[in-house]
């Protein structure tokens, strides 16, 4: 299966120290999966790579012909895509604005029916549960419906190099062991949901709201 990680730290700037935080998390998971998931494509999308406008227009706002290669692209990815690890820091006990902002550029119907999992982290002691929460009611309206089990993260420049390898003195296969949990989890519904849509297209099923909000309500 397909399994895309987004990382949504985009603040480059200190203080706090270090910079950008979340790319040492984002390392660790992405090595927990190589090492224990390897049979699975996993790719890591991260905000920065995306420079998007500063006047908002979703992907599906464009003629198909002015699309932005680099939406496309992505759009392609997310709707190939088993599931999706989103890795987000905590903003005011709320997820990352830049995590949000690239997401909300595209179609729930790219995201739903299949799983996601929630990795939060922070410099301080709560590892971003607050954020967490919150994104469990984000995710569940994109469709891609979190599983039970969450991966946080506090004090991460104390547990994480920054290239993703455990600090001296941290057990690192306790924390592969940690993020299992949540890992095998989306594994297992991913694998059922993908199953499942082989045999039923929810898309057909359902139908997706794509052009007009009263779609919402048809009969």
């Amino acid at each position: 299966m397909k399994f895309l990680v987004f990382l949504g730290t985009a603040r480059d700037s200190t203080p706090p120290k270090p910079a950008r935080l979340g790319v040492r998390v984002a390392k660790a998971i992405l090595a927990s999966l190589k090492s224990r998931y390897d049979k699975h494509e996993i790719e890591l999308i991260d905000v920065l790579d995306y420079p998007l406008e500063t006047i908002f227009k979703p992907h599906f706002a464009y003629p198909k012909s002015k699309v932005p290669r680099e939406l496309d692209n992505l759009a392609e990815k997310i709707a190939s895509a088993d599931g999706f690890i989103m890795v987000s820091p905590e903003y005011n006990h709320s997820m990352s604005p830049a995590l949000a902002n690239l997401l909300n550029h595209f179609g729930s119907s790219l995201f739903a029916y299949k799983p996601s999992a929630i990795a939060t982290y922070s410099a301080g002691q709560w590892g971003g549960m607050r954020a967490a929460i919150g994104m469990r009611t984000y995710l569940s309206e994109l469709g891609c419906l979190p599983v039970s089990a969450m991966i946080h993260v506090p004090k991460a420049q104390d547990v994480f190099n920054a290239n993703g390898s455990a600090q001296a003195g941290v057990d690192q296969d306790s924390w592969f062991d940690y993020f299992d949990r949540t890992i095998k989890q989306m594994v297992w519904w991913a694998q059922a949901a993908r199953e499942q849509r082989a045999i039923v297209d929810p898309h057909k099923l359902i139908g997706d709201f794509k052009k007009d909000p009263s779609q919402r309500n048809v009969s």
